[in-house]
């Protein structure tokens, strides 16, 4: 009973990581592209952004974390500021790119289907101390299986697969809308603006 407990706390805790605003801005900004002019482009765009971004995240927090918990390494706070410094320059980075290719009207996305995948795998370099650190990954749950604690690590990155993925379907929904439509490039804007404002804020409190 206490072994399905962890399996569904590090399901939930996976799942609420997926949905960092950090993640989220930055599937948002990769699925915006001033070539995409059909809402069924549009939607499949985000939908495939969304789960090639958590896939990268997932697989490398989760293998990481596995592999750190196998040897019995310890993460130092300065890779996670690290990470999180990376996480916020590439936020603006993918803002300003988004901002570009509207500007442009280019379509050259699809050229790229890799980006999401690398994207996603250096947002999971700032939260592998995290996760380590989590009861019951970390030293306060030392006493647990070896196998149980690999399990968890498996289902938290599942959490995270299933949330983004999710957030992707959502995502997709909305730009495949008819308002979106009317609203043009002015949401691909938006978008773009406010990722570039988030890394700004993400790289000052890191």
């Amino acid at each position: 009973m206490l072994d399905l407990l962890l399996l569904i706390s590090a399901f939930g805790l996976g799942f609420l990581h997926g949905l960092g605003g950090d993640h989220l801005m930055a599937i948002a900004a990769l699925s915006m592209d001033g070539g995409d002019r059909t809402a069924a482009a549009r939607r499949a765009r985000a939908l495939a952004v969304a789960l090639r971004f958590a896939a990268g995240h997932a697989l490398l927090l989760g293998c990481g974390a596995a592999l750190i918990v196998l040897v019995g390494w310890s993460i130092p706070a300065h890779v996670e500021r690290g990470g999180e410094m990376l996480g916020g320059a590439l936020l603006i980075v993918m803002g300003v790119m988004t901002l570009q290719h509207l500007k442009r009207h280019t379509h050259d996305a699809h050229q790229h289907s890799h980006l999401p995948a690398m994207v996603g795998a250096a947002f999971a370099v700032s939260s592998l101390r995290a996760v380590v650190m989590l009861t019951p990954f970390g030293q306060p749950a030392a006493a647990q299986p070896l196998p149980l604690l690999l399990a968890l690590i498996g289902i938290f990155a599942a959490g995270i697969l299933t949330s983004m993925s999710l957030f992707g379907v959502a995502l997709a929904g909305v730009l495949s809308t008819r308002a979106l439509q009317r609203v043009g490039h002015g949401a691909g804007a938006l978008v773009g603006v406010s990722s570039i404002v988030l890394g700004i804020a993400w790289v000052a409190t890191a």
